[in-house]
């Protein structure tokens, strides 16, 4: 298990031995808001699907949006970020949506990459439990848990600024964010995510 870190906590990207992390990787789930009862006979309604999209915004030092990854656009332009693929309905455990990224291969004109979630068919945050975004090393063996950031807030927003990675020297840094906007897109959250940086 990573450190747990509240909104606004920052964590270096270094291992044990001081080396920079390298390969890592965002996973961001969610569930469904508890079934409720309904009815004379106090059966149980099935919680509703619930369709997020995790996307990775890219910004160069000035700020400006300089690239998005996300379930239409699946790989960045410099190759160093990936998105493994849409998951419609939040359903099983841990990961809902991973993003990859080669934090030595990010273009050298990317200052910050902010990691947001969305609900593309507007559902709002109040049928939302239990998401999470977690920054896992992939560079070392067993892929352990760096950081952990769980998040508390729901509400009628359709979206969450998640969490950033930020250039530091020569390495990054990992900043849980964890504010809330609405939009349906990455495309949506541009002015939201560099509200953020």
């Amino acid at each position: 298990m990573g450190l747990s870190l509240q909104k606004g906590q920052a964590l270096s990207l270094k291992k044990n031995d001081g080396a920079a992390l390298t390969q890592v990787r965002m996973g961001l789930g969610w569930d469904s808001a508890a079934p409720v009862k309904r009815g004379l006979f106090g059966g149980l309604k099935k919680g509703a699907e619930i369709d997020l999209d995790a996307s990775a915004i890219f910004f160069d030092a000035s700020g400006k949006a300089v690239d998005t990854v996300f379930f239409n656009q699946l790989q960045s332009k410099d190759g160093s970020t990936r998105h493994t693929g849409d998951n419609l309905t939040g359903e099983g455990d841990g990961d809902d949506e991973t993003i990859m990224v080669n934090l030595p291969t990010v273009s050298p004109a990317v200052a910050q990459i902010v990691f947001v979630i969305s609900s593309y068919s507007r559902q709002t945050f109040d049928l939302v439990e239990n998401a999470f975004c977690r920054l896992v090393d992939d560079s070392t063996p067993g892929s352990p848990e760096v950081a952990r950031f769980q998040l508390t807030d729901s509400g009628t927003h359709t979206a969450m600024i998640m969490a950033k990675v930020s250039r530091e020297g020569a390495g990054w840094k990992f900043t849980a964010i964890g504010e809330r906007a609405n939009g349906r897109t990455a495309m949506d959250l541009i002015q939201p995510a560099a509200n953020a940086l």
